[in-house]
């Protein structure tokens, strides 16, 4: 059953009430961790509780990474820089050295260079891939050139939340700094000249353990411990962060501000997470939240709706708004009510506080709106001001701001109202097969490939039919707690390299983690030894799949028998 959002709920949001409790929220700079941030999370609690929440204020031990004072100089010459979260210090006098050019930083660039003790200078934004292979490169530090004049804050740290015991080797080991183009670009043309300019790098760099917060905010649903959509965004931002996350903040609010006055209409709970932890300590706060609610999330969550950076000003593209394939269609249903846009979406990245894709949530938005191609100059999706000290209240459009929000408005309400959980397993089912059908022909005779892609076929099949018109459902909570299990199986296969307990790093994962080893295999040359090697993790990858794909169509078939079928 599919419940339409009434006309009213779209029209009631109300730019007025958003911009009132922005410019609030614009106040404060929330560096993640310090009084300045507390006494913001205190603004939000106390509005979330007019709004008809129970609320409830954690803090944790977070490893977090505040960046400071940075300079470089260029044969002396002072030129503008930052450094960036989870550098290391500069030592006593600077880091100094002619830097190594490696143009975008990528694993070729680096590839067979001797770069121990080196400072690296590499085009664009710092990132955790570079660092990571800078410093297992034994590389002293890293210079980026931003591509354009402004220069933007980043985290560096490749390692998803505080870094453990077992991780804590994975930390970037460099002295990370960041120029503009222009000076960037000059160190860059000397060096192609054949000079040799000294550039010294000063950072210091305030990282360790901090208390830090998170709001947790509740409605509930028809059953006090019933299953909950968990809609979530940062709250921590660089600089006043008036559109990252400050207007996200306040789309989450206004949707919970409507939903909390037709509550007696909602079959499932409804919980807003503000996280700290963000910026300065690589999603911290969603990754402890994870870990801690493990088995509750496990058990209770429907799905996760991230928000982000909403409504900002020229941000006319919406047609790219994220979601997981068994949410997609969500997202286009929404998408194309409020624009004349039609919806083409895209994965989720691994990044923005996608926390719980190991417990196997099902994930959608995240950013709603972008820039146009005519300001792809900017090479920023959300706008050159982002992570810069000009992202204030003039970088935001009310009208944006109202449209994204009915979107995000109506995504929630139809996880929240429909009778059925609106996952789309087929349409995940079909997005695998398409995976795997290039391997068939590369693995014939090589791999048993043709059992996945039967049972690929099948939990298709399971889908199709659970979704066909007729039947109702005589348990609706058994057939919707076959969907989530189904999730369960599904989710980590495509977005985890293989451990639902743990959080891989913060670096892009390819599509269908699962099926990545079979790939690998597939571009060895029959016969030989790498083909042999490959075969080791191919098999292993092989049983992770049928694995989850049985897992899956088990569950869908129970929820078929839920319906009375």
């Amino acid at each position: 059953m599919t419940d339409a959002p009434p006309d009213s709920l779209a029209a009631a949001v109300s730019g007025p009430e958003m911009m009132a409790n922005l410019r609030e929220i614009a106040r404060w700079v929330k560096l993640s961790g310090t009084a300045e941030e507390r006494e913001a999370f205190g603004f939000l609690e106390k509005r979330m509780q007019e709004y008809g929440f129970r609320t409830t204020l954690l803090l944790h031990d977070a490893f977090i990474s505040l960046p400071g004072k940075a300079s470089v100089t260029v044969d002396g010459k002072a030129v503008t820089a930052i450094t960036q979260s989870f550098s290391l210090p500069s030592p006593a006098g600077g880091l100094s050295g002619v830097p190594v050019y490696l143009g975008h930083g990528t694993d070729e660039d680096f590839a067979g260079k001797d770069l121990r003790g080196r400072i690296v200078l590499v085009e664009g934004m710092a990132t955790p891939a570079v660092a990571a292979r800078a410093t297992a490169a034994g590389a002293a530090g890293q210079l980026h050139i931003s591509h354009h004049e402004h220069i933007h804050e980043m985290c560096i740290s490749p390692v998803w939340g505080s870094p453990g015991a077992s991780t804590l080797a994975e930390m970037p080991r460099t002295v990370a700094c960041s120029v503009n183009n222009a000076d960037g670009g000059a160190i860059r043309d000397a060096l192609a000249a054949g000079k040799q300019p000294q550039v010294t790098l000063h950072a210091e760099v305030d990282t360790g353990w901090r208390k830090t917060p998170i709001l947790q905010c509740e409605l509930d649903g028809s059953e006090a411990d019933g299953p909950f959509v968990m809609m979530s965004g940062h709250y921590d931002t660089w600089y006043y962060g008036v559109m990252d996350n400050g207007s996200a903040n306040c789309g989450m609010m206004e949707v919970g501000r409507l939903l909390a006055q037709r509550r007696s209409s909602l079959r499932r709970g409804l919980r807003i997470c503000f996280w700290s932890g963000h910026s300065h300590g690589r999603y911290s706060g969603s990754a402890w939240y994870a870990d801690t609610h493990w088995d509750e999330l496990d058990r209770r969550c429907v799905a996760h709706v991230n928000v982000d950076s909403l409504g900002g000003a020229g941000a006319a593209v919406l047609e790219n708004a994220a979601a997981m394939t068994e949410l997609r269609h969500l997202a286009a249903e929404a998408v194309q009510a409020h624009t004349n846009q039609t919806y083409k979406g895209k994965r989720k990245a691994r990044n923005s506080d996608e926390s719980f894709v190991g417990i196997g949530i099902p994930s959608m938005l995240g950013s709603i709106s972008e820039q146009p191609h005519r300001h792809s100059a900017a090479r920023n999706a959300l706008g050159w001001w982002w992570h810069t000290p000009h992202d204030l209240l003039d970088k935001i459009d009310e009208s944006n701001l109202v449209r994204d929000t009915r979107v995000l408005m109506q995504v929630c309400w139809r996880l929240l109202t429909d009778a059925v959980v609106p996952l789309d397993h087929a349409a995940t089912a079909e997005a695998l097969a398409k995976e795997l059908e290039p391997l068939a022909g590369k693995l014939d005779r090589r791999f048993p490939i043709a059992p996945l892609m039967q049972a690929a076929a099948s939990l298709r099949q399971a889908a199709q039919a659970l979704s066909a018109p007729g039947g109702g459902a005589k348990d609706v909570a058994a057939v919707n707690a076959a969907l989530m299990r189904a999730s369960r199986a599904l989710v980590p296969a495509d977005y985890t390299l293989g451990d639902r307990f743990r959080h891989d790093p913060a670096l892009p994962t390819p599509a269908w983690a699962a099926v990545q080893p079979l790939r690998d295999l597939a571009a060895t040359a029959p016969g030989s030894d790498a083909e042999k090697f490959a075969m080791v993790d191919a098999l292993r990858a092989r049983n992770r799949l049928a694995h989850a794909l049985r897992e899956a169509t088990a569950a869908l078939h129970a929820a078929r028998a839920a319906m009375g079928h």
